[in-house]
């Protein structure tokens, strides 16, 4: 079975940052927190959800989360100073190249701004989506962060 490129792009990155972690493939596709913990034995809040919200003024943003909880959008709103709102799958793809469910931390095709919940601090070990809703991979939450560049706060 050949690796899909969405997955040897974030593998590339995660390599050449030095860390250890590399992308897996789960048996099924994990489009949800509870599923990838699930399939991998782990606490959901572990799992570090990507989710892409649309800007007032058109444009992407990133918050990684933690798959215990949902992100409080107005307080999202309160830290980059502008309304958000849900992202559509055509908007999703158009700004990561990845599909929902699979949006990986990296791998864009533009830098876009990125916030990570502090709450993702608690796991010794996390695991963010690789690319595609199979593919996921293990990082710590000071990795997270080296290899966004993302800014830590409270999303939830």
């Amino acid at each position: 079975m050949s690796v899909h490129p969405n997955c040897q792009l974030i593998d590339q990155i995660v390599s050449d940052k030095g860390f250890p972690g590399r992308v897996r493939m789960l048996p099924e596709a994990a489009t949800t927190a509870k599923s990838a913990a699930a399939q991998l034995g782990v606490e959901v809040g572990a799992i570090a959800n990507s989710l892409i919200f649309r800007t007032a003024d058109d444009a992407p943003v990133l918050v990684m989360t933690s798959g215990a909880h949902r992100v409080d959008t107005d307080k999202v709103a309160v830290l980059i100073g502008t309304e958000i709102g849900r992202a559509d799958a055509e908007f999703v793809r158009r700004h990561t190249g990845q599909p929902i469910g699979g949006v990986a931390p990296v791998g864009h095709p533009q830098p876009i701004q990125t916030l990570i919940d502090t709450d993702l601090r608690q796991f010794p070990e996390l695991w963010a989506a690789g690319g595609i809703p199979h593919a996921i991979f293990p990082l710590t939450f000071d990795q997270l962060v080296a290899l966004t560049g993302g800014r830590v706060a409270e999303v939830a």
